[in-house]
């Protein structure tokens, strides 16, 4: 779109650490004023493009948290910069992924949320996306529940449910059909815009895009809203549930988004061209990987260590076909639509692949997804069959009215 123009005001890392050196942004906003958003944004992050919509329009940015603090300072760059992305007459959204009472703390810190008075044209609205040490703690309980096969099923639901893990999950999908139903556009951001931002950003496109859906796709989606958009890997997986030691910054966040993404899979399973056996790859290697793509915070620091060129890339691996065809999910067909995902309690379920994966047999489960690919198979190979015999009869059909004009 000529709305839209790429800027390399971030070449070397210079403007924002956490940032590509590249980023999408409005071509009536120059570099110069994008330097003063980054003053104005926590740790520089400012507004980029995270989704444009061709079909209506809509634009999904992302940033961190405006540095307001408790004078209300405002930035007229970044009033300039986030108005340059409405239509004519329309509205925009700002979603802010911590609650009202958090979002209001921060600015004794520095912090805070876009103030009505400046951003007019905005309607802000908080969802609560919990953080850090509150994820963690929740994923080392429900993992404690998972693995004690002593307790009765009174216990196991109760412990299942004083985790929380689902009501995270239900609260990261209720925040991404929020940003992909507006059908306007809108902003993103909690404070660092580097967690719950991604997840909500990413989800949404799920949703929206089928491109997303499919294998490709999803990798670059993995690609260009966490690892490039600078979600700290080295800080959030440093160790699993299972460790001693507790570490301030570390949080199953990718976990969460993973999870988020079976969730969907399993209500809309035709949909995916990827199965579940993707969504676990990927969680295994960003916890351990033998490959360099996971590692590092950030794309600076993956340059610096230059990971490229001393490691291998998970994708150059999983792409290989004899590779591939183990993550494909037999069921697929291209699906255009939107999919809404249910966020209702009973459309939730515990991720059986990832936190029961040592305690359920997979023997069956494997004889009968082999079973359904053949079935699969030859259903597509009596298709084929079909369709030749279907030729044949219309080319001898085109050859007697042929011969009785002769």
């Amino acid at each position: 779109t000529d709305e839209w123009r790429l800027s390399c005001i971030n070449k070397e890392f210079s403007v924002c650490p956490s940032y590509p050196p590249v980023v999408i942004v409005p071509k009536s906003i120059d570099d110069e004023a994008l330097r003063k958003v980054a003053m104005f944004r926590h740790g520089s992050r400012f507004p980029v493009l995270s989704y444009y919509h061709k079909k209506n329009g809509m634009v999904m940015m992302r940033s961190s948290q405006p540095l307001t603090g408790t004078n209300g300072r405002r930035c007229k760059e970044d009033e300039k910069l986030i108005n340059a992305t409405l239509r004519p007459g329309k509205r925009g959204y700002i979603i802010d992924t911590r609650s009202l009472n958090v979002a209001q703390q921060a600015r004794a810190k520095g912090g805070g949320f876009e103030q009505e008075v400046h951003y007019p044209q905005w309607r802000r609205i908080h969802k609560c996306i919990e953080r850090f040490n509150i994820l963690q703690e929740s994923l080392i309980k429900l993992v404690e529940a998972c693995n004690d096969q002593s307790h009765n099923m009174d216990r196991w639901l109760s412990k299942l449910e004083a985790s929380n893990w689902l009501t995270h999950i239900k609260e990261i999908l209720t925040a991404a059909c929020l940003a992909a139903q507006e059908g306007a556009s809108v902003l993103v951001h909690g404070t660092e815009g580097t967690d719950s931002t991604l997840q909500v950003t990413s989800l949404a496109q799920i949703i929206l895009d089928p491109r997303c859906r499919t294998l490709r796709g999803f990798e670059s989606l993995v690609v260009r809203e966490w690892l490039q958009a600078g979600h700290p890997f080295q800080q959030r997986c440093a160790q699993s549930a299972y460790s001693n030691s507790k570490q301030k910054w570390e949080a199953p966040v990718f976990l969460l988004f993973l999870d988020c993404v079976w969730q969907i899979l399993r209500q809309f399973p035709c949909s995916f061209e990827f199965n579940e056996q993707f969504l676990i790859m990927l969680f295994e290697h960003a916890y351990a990987s033998q490959f360099g793509t996971f590692l590092g915070n950030n794309e600076n620091e993956r340059s610096k260590l230059k990971l490229p060129q001393k490691t291998m890339s998970l994708w150059s691996w999983v792409n290989r076909s004899e590779e591939l065809s183990k993550f494909q999910n037999p069921l697929y067909e291209a699906n255009s639509l939107v999919i809404w995902p249910s966020v209702a309690p009973q459309s939730l379920q515990l991720w059986e692949g990832i936190f029961l994966r040592w305690n359920r047999p997979s023997k069956f489960l494997d004889e009968a997804h082999e079973e359904m690919i053949n079935i699969i198979r030859y259903n597509k190979e009596l298709q084929a069959k079909v369709n030749a015999l279907r030729r044949q009869l219309a080319e001898m059909e085109t050859d007697d009215r042929m011969q009785e004009n002769l």
